[in-house]
């Protein structure tokens, strides 16, 4: 079988149907990128880049797995970044370096790994006790807690306004609709 035949046994085709478009197979190029950490990145198209992506300085690590039937590695490796411990939801922040990233790579059947942003800027020392870290990985720093006026003006208002619903004036509306249902109430 001629090579022709092969390729287009390969594709599905016979020898006697002709192609609707020609066919394009990939070209793998020479020109190799080494990327940081010895890798070797093989780009589709010669002039192809890739977009500068600048990785996040901390990782969100929560454990999803179980700890039931768990190897001796696995729970060492756990152990390290405090996440072995009985009916507690165990979240670590972990710092992205190369021997966490290898630690992590060992485990990452077993947790959830998810990068910190900063969409509001990194907290500084005085920020602590504003700072939330979500589920997403955003750490929301709230720098100032302002008082808006509008609100507490809107609550006194409404807490001198005599025709409000308490559960008093619900209560006695209710007595006199069970004492007399068709006359009673309001």
């Amino acid at each position: 079988m001629s090579k022709l035949g092969q390729l287009l046994g390969l594709l599905g085709l016979k020898r006697g149907l002709q192609a609707s478009a020609p066919l394009s197979l990939p070209v793998r190029h020479a020109a190799r990128v080494r990327l940081p950490g010895g890798i070797k990145y093989y780009p589709r198209y010669p002039n192809e880049k890739d977009p500068e992506i600048t990785p996040s300085k901390l990782f969100r690590v929560e454990r999803i797995r179980n700890l039931r039937k768990l190897s001796d590695k696995e729970r060492n490796s756990l152990k390290i970044f405090n996440l072995f411990q009985y009916g507690v939801k165990n979240i670590a922040i972990v710092k992205n370096t190369p021997r966490n990233n290898a630690a992590l790579w060992k485990i990452k059947h077993l947790v959830e790994i998810k990068p910190i942003t900063f969409p509001y800027g990194e907290p500084t020392p005085n920020d602590i006790n504003h700072t939330v870290l979500r589920e997403t990985g955003e750490c929301i720093v709230t720098k100032e807690i302002a008082v808006d006026v509008k609100r507490i003006e809107a609550f006194e208002k409404y807490k001198s306004n005599p025709a409000k619903i308490t559960n008093q004036t619900i209560e006695r509306n209710c007595r006199l609709k069970w004492n007399d249902p068709w006359s009673g109430g309001f």
